[in-house]
């Protein structure tokens, strides 16, 4: 037999196993439910089986089997829409503005859903200066229309099978209660998917012009108070992700919104497992609430 550098016979050569196969490996016993389960993959995790990228997409996909569209969908009063009677140069203006690829085509209200236009749909009327003869009635896909209580799992595969990436949610009654991308599932599994709202990686607070700013939920607490002249606490919490989530007392849904002293936030994206974009807006500057205390002691 021959021998390795070391002088030891040779090692056996079987094929590495892989991820999947070692995870496999340590799954097996008598797993009785998901606690269970998801124990088994924090062991492997912590046996170094699987690294945590794959451990929180297993355990997306396991939530995600038991989640409802409720639980994700853009809220009605957040959807951004186009009317079916506007101007073409109107329209043009929201596509631009909102950076969206799809929008419902209302007609008297947001209940009155009665397409999707694709924004690239568009582009000929404008490219070739023939926007006055376009019909938006002429150019929009149907809209696939589901229930607040579709499970996630189900309506991911109807996206894949159906290639559609939008679906209009209603509520019992039938009216619109908000909307859903194949995205906002996806993000479920795989985590935060880049989009309109995102900005360069090493910025985590975005000032607009309008007293408004886009805030990352990983970034500290300190960065936080010194940018905006807060002083909130960071002994419990680092991120501000977390003193919101902590204040709420749930993980919370996009479009969910709430004062902490003269801010207000309102939630732009999170997933079942963390909050990754904010929407801060400033509800009046500590200058003028002091003014307003010293008026209050002064009896007006």
């Amino acid at each position: 037999m021959s021998e390795d550098r070391s002088g030891n016979p040779d090692k056996d050569t079987k094929p590495q196993k892989s991820w999947l196969e070692r995870l496999g490996q340590a799954l097996q016993g008598d797993l009785k439910d998901l606690d269970q389960l998801q124990e088994a993959l924090h062991e492997a995790h912590r046996n170094q089986v699987i690294d945590i990228d794959a451990m929180a997409m297993i355990e997306g996909v396991l939530q995600v089997s038991d989640m409802q569209v409720r639980d994700i969908m853009i809220p009605r009063s957040q959807m951004t829409v186009v009317e079916r009677d506007a101007d073409p140069k109107q329209i043009l203006k929201t596509v631009i503005d909102s950076a969206h690829s799809r929008f419902p085509a209302v007609g008297e209200s947001k209940d009155d859903v009665i397409g999707i236009l694709l924004a690239k749909d568009l582009l000929p009327y404008f490219l070739e200066g023939e926007q006055s003869r376009l019909n938006i009635r002429d150019i929009l896909r149907p809209a696939v229309i589901i229930p607040e209580s579709k499970r996630l799992n189900v309506l991911l595969k109807e996206f894949r099978a159906n290639r559609n990436h939008m679906a209009i949610v209603v509520d019992e009654y039938g009216g619109v209660a908000g909307l859903v991308t194949i995205e906002d599932v996806l993000e479920q599994i795989v985590g935060e998917i880049e989009d309109e709202h995102d900005f360069e990686e090493d910025t985590q607070i975005l000032q607009h012009e309008n007293q408004t700013a886009t805030v990352k939920g990983i970034t500290p607490i300190e960065d936080f108070n010194h940018h905006f002249g807060t002083d909130y606490s960071d002994e419990e919490f680092d991120t501000i992700g977390g003193l919101v989530i902590n204040q709420l007392g749930h993980l919370p849904k996009r479009g969910e919104v709430i004062e902490l002293g003269n801010l207000q936030f309102r939630v732009l994206r999170a997933t079942n497992r963390q909050v990754h974009l904010l929407e801060v807006r400033q509800l009046e500057t500590p200058a003028q609430a002091e003014s307003v205390e010293r008026s209050s002691a002064r009896g007006g």
